[in-house]
């Protein structure tokens, strides 16, 4: 049930809070992040996926297959600006795909604004209906909310809980809502329901090849958003779109017995790919040298960033520069907090002329001056029981380390290993650049990793 929320806005209460997810705040952020910081995707973003295929289990089922596919959305901070979820009607049986008439949506992470604009767009619509209690007691698309919460920001929602429709009137609604980048399509379904482990697995599987062959025919045995997924996927073939599987298992796998197992899944549709690797890091190296030549007071042909859409997503680089060989200032950034392009201007400024271990790189230097762009994956957390465990987590030569305790902290890129190929060396080192004693133990140290994507 909706309830006011002052001056004509209605809010639709978060309904399962407390069962499907932690209804305290603090806890319901903290267990979110653990679920995002655990999934081991070490990819530098340079884009993110126009859809998303997710589960909608409690989180102490899917949650980790569903963080898997939000993972995905890094990039799409600021970016991203409406989301079109769509998710099966569980509890309301009713012809078409259901808005609701509140105003927001709420979770414990606050309260969303629906766009109410869009969905004035979908009135002449014959399968859209308005029902409020389609929406009120509805778990296909609540439980998406707080991840949605946690990886985009600020959003507004396009719900719609769906009934009996057709693949057609389905893929007409999103055809309708597609949009820009501004615009993400979430379809939310879980797999087949209550088979023994090995028989679903079989089923699941079987269900994951046609969903990547764009069936239409699905059925609910197969996916209990079968009627949304069809039509998105529809929808996709006539975009000639690709879908990519990225995680899958069954309840069986994460908090429940193997005799009846719920399977889920997720999945990204990319409709515009981002640059090639070698295109990007030739764009990177281009601003990077260009805001250093431009700080040296000489000209430059600045990089027009406006036709580059991948520049404006939210990223994080450092910039090395090196001389004959010998490093000549290295300054970035550990969190993507700006734009992509930003970043790299930023930091090569910085590299070149606010390094406080060296000097201001001068004009004669410059045609001497080797620049190398790495662009960040996002940090993940290591948690480990012991210093042996933390040794064996590393991955020498390829993890970017950071490291901080008592207020300090530094960090080493993967191109460090080069000339510290030794982990207990590299560690001890890290614990020297950030100011510890050199008896720091690094039990009482927080410990992150990255990956990087290097340009020269």
């Amino acid at each position: 049930m909706a309830v006011s929320a002052g001056a004509g806005n209605t809010i639709r209460p978060a309904a399962v809070a407390g069962m499907f997810y932690p209804g305290n705040a603090a806890q319901l952020s903290t267990e979110v992040a653990e679920f995002l910081d655990g999934v081991e995707n070490f990819e530098p973003k340079l884009g993110f996926p126009k859809a998303l295929i997710v589960p909608h289990a409690g989180y102490m089922y899917s949650g980790a297959i569903a963080a898997r596919a939000y993972d995905e959305l890094a990039a799409a901070r600021g970016v991203v600006k409406r989301v079109v979820l769509l998710g099966p009607s569980h509890y309301v049986a009713g012809r078409g795909l259901a808005i609701p008439s509140s105003s927001y949506f709420e979770t414990p992470l606050g309260s969303i604004r629906l766009d109410v604009e869009a969905l004035h767009s979908l009135a002449d619509l014959k399968q859209v209906v308005r029902s409020d209690t389609a929406h009120a007691q509805e778990h296909s698309l609540e439980v998406q909310l707080p991840f949605l919460q946690k990886v985009l920001g600020e959003f507004s929602l396009v719900p719609l809980s769906v009934g009996a429709a057709t693949t057609q009137e389905v893929a007409q609604v999103l055809e309708r809502l597609w949009g820009g980048p501004e615009t993400l399509i979430v379809i939310s379904t879980d797999l087949s329901h209550y088979h023994a482990y090995d028989e679903a697995k079989r089923i699941d599987g079987a269900t994951l090849a046609r969903i990547q062959e764009l069936a239409t025919d699905l059925d609910h045995d197969e996916a209990c958003g079968a009627t949304a997924l069809n039509g998105f996927l529809s929808l996709c073939r006539d975009r000639k779109l690709s879908v990519l599987p990225l995680a899958a298992c069954n309840s069986g796998d994460t908090a429940g017995g193997k005799a009846r197992v719920v399977g889920y899944s997720s999945l990204a549709v990319f409709d515009e790919k981002g640059p090639a690797s070698d295109a990007a890091g030739r764009t990177l190296l281009e601003i990077a040298k260009g805001a250093i030549a431009n700080g040296l007071g000489l000209s430059s042909t600045p990089v027009k960033r406006n036709h580059l859409p991948w520049l404006l997503q939210p990223g994080a680089t450092f910039v090395t520069l090196s001389v004959g060989g010998q490093l000549r200032g290295c300054v970035g950034s550990l969190l993507a907090s700006r734009s992509l392009g930003q970043d790299v201007a930023s930091n090569a400024r910085a590299a070149a002329f606010e390094d406080p271990r060296f000097p201001k790189l001068t004009r004669d230097e410059w045609p001497r001056c080797a620049v190398e762009v790495s662009l960040l994956s996002a940090p993940k957390p290591l948690r480990y029981a012991d210093e042996a465990d933390l040794l064996a987590q590393i991955r020498a030569g390829e993890d970017g380390l950071i490291l901080e305790s008592e207020g300090k902290r530094a960090t080493y890129l993967p191109q460090v290993w080069e000339g510290l190929p030794d982990k207990r060396q590299f560690l001890s080192e890290l614990v020297k650049k950030a100011g510890l004693p050199a008896d720091t133990r690094l039990m009482r140290c927080k410990l992150w990793r990255y990956r990087v994507t290097k340009f020269v």
